[in-house]
């Protein structure tokens, strides 16, 4: 069985990041969306909202399966048998740091990194355009899910 990982913080999920997600799915027997836990930075929605936001979203695609992790990715991916990590590019600045992260990842343990060239529709959605948006009001219901739109309405709500 060809396991994929699609890792990121998620936060929130985006049409950005689901076009990949999607994508990835039609190449892999399985895909796991592994969603950062990371302590030391400040996220909007805690590590279980993100991954309840990220099974809602991916519930369509029966070989989505959401998990989280923290440490080094390429642990992770040993652990659970998965032979690549697929990420999407949007822009060269991305592949500079994702081309030097896939050469230490292969090199020290094996795992191959594919890239996807993000949709040119979402080539300019991040979460953190998104999460600017929505704390001063704007409208980002064409960037995320219905879902997602509201939570991130009611977490800016409650700030």
């Amino acid at each position: 069985m060809k396991r994929a990982v699609c890792p990121g913080s998620f936060d929130p999920i985006t049409f950005g990041h689901l076009d990949i997600i999607e994508r990835a799915s039609s190449q892999f027997d399985e895909v796991i969306v592994a969603v950062l836990e990371n302590r030391t930075k400040a996220s909007l929605f805690t590590v279980g909202e993100r991954m309840e936001m990220a099974r809602k979203t991916t519930s369509k695609f029966k070989n989505v399966k959401v998990d989280s992790w923290h440490g080094l990715l390429v642990d992770y991916c040993k652990e659970n048998s998965i032979q690549a990590i697929v990420k999407g590019l949007r822009a060269v600045t991305d592949f500079d740091y994702e081309l030097q992260m896939a050469q230490v990842n292969l090199q020290g343990s094996g795992v191959e990194t594919m890239f996807m060239a993000t949709a040119p529709t979402h080539s300019f959605l991040s979460s953190s355009i998104v999460k600017e948006l929505a704390h001063f009001g704007g409208d980002v219901s064409s960037m995320v899910p219905g879902v997602v739109n509201d939570a991130l309405k009611a977490r800016v709500a409650g700030k």
